[in-house]
């Protein structure tokens, strides 16, 4: 797959889907920041500060605008910044746009296939020869994922000489991750392990990315540490629970422009979402 990275006038890189639309991005951003103060103080607080300064922050995280006032908030105390999305078809092409022109490389687009959303989580990850990021915001584990096993098939290669068995893989998702390894492994044999020791720690924002990491902890095989967002009470009581009964009812009538009163509705499971999503639609 020949994918091409193209570059800002100030160098930086980016791949989405139309970067003329960046300036319709922009006007969207301005509008979400009055509506998001907490990142805003934090930019007005810790702005002068700098408390990112040289810090390497790599995102997989859906790139809509919300996503990209957080971003330019990691901008302003300091960070540089690459991103990807962690979802192919949630990307806003128009806040991928302005986030690309402005201020961070950015790689997404809506509707990527497997093979360029993998592309596209490798990239975010390549900060060039001298390692990778310091921190990731993931969400889903797949930035995460793709380090852990980048690292075990450099030691496998290192130890016996073989390469990943890309054909061998009955998951054709996972024989995609294998073989961007595979490419790597041929370039710099130890790329994945220089991401690991120069890594700070991982965020993870999902039941699903914190599940796999709790796994990896228990059987010795995490390689750095990871904070768990997912089950902190902003999330799991803020956003999982009230942030849904405001996105869920707005998401279907956009997505079906149907009337939702007199609807039957069956929401599948009844975690903290599910709750949130029953008491929105009843």
């Amino acid at each position: 797959m020949a994918l091409t990275v193209s570059k800002t006038p100030t160098g930086s890189e980016y791949k989405v889907k139309d970067i003329s639309q960046a300036d319709f991005g922009r006007l969207e951003i301005e509008l979400a920041e009055v509506e998001m103060p907490g990142l805003m103080s934090c930019r007005s607080e810790f702005g002068p500060s700098q408390p990112f300064k040289g810090a390497r922050i790599t995102g997989s995280l859906h790139m809509t605008i919300q996503t990209a006032v957080l971003i330019e908030t990691l901008t302003a105390l300091g960070a540089q910044v690459r991103w990807c999305s962690c979802n192919i078809f949630s990307t806003q092409d128009h806040a991928a746009a302005a986030i690309a022109r402005d201020s961070a490389a950015v790689f997404a687009w809506k509707g990527e296939s497997l093979e360029e959303y993998w592309w596209c989580t490798e990239k975010a990850l390549d900060w060039g020869p001298g390692g990778g990021p310091d921190l990731i915001v993931d969400d889903g584990g797949d930035a995460t994922l793709l380090i852990h096993e980048g690292v075990k098939a450099e030691e496998e290669y290192e130890k016996s000489g073989k390469l990943p068995d890309v054909n061998g893989c009955e998951n054709g998702e996972f024989r995609i991750v294998l073989r961007i390894i595979k490419d790597g492994l041929l370039v710099d044999p130890a790329r994945y392990r220089k991401m690991k020791e120069r890594l700070v720690g991982v965020s993870e924002e999902t039941t699903t990315g914190v599940k796999r990491l709790y796994q990896m902890q228990a059987n010795g095989t995490l390689l750095f540490p990871a904070i768990n967002v997912n089950d902190s009470v902003t999330k799991s009581k803020f956003d999982n629970l009230y942030g849904c009964r405001h996105s869920l009812p707005d998401g279907l009538m956009r997505a079906t422009d149907v009337m939702i009163a007199g609807k039957i509705a069956v929401v599948c499971g009844y975690g903290d979402v599910g709750k949130g999503c029953a008491a929105a639609l009843k």
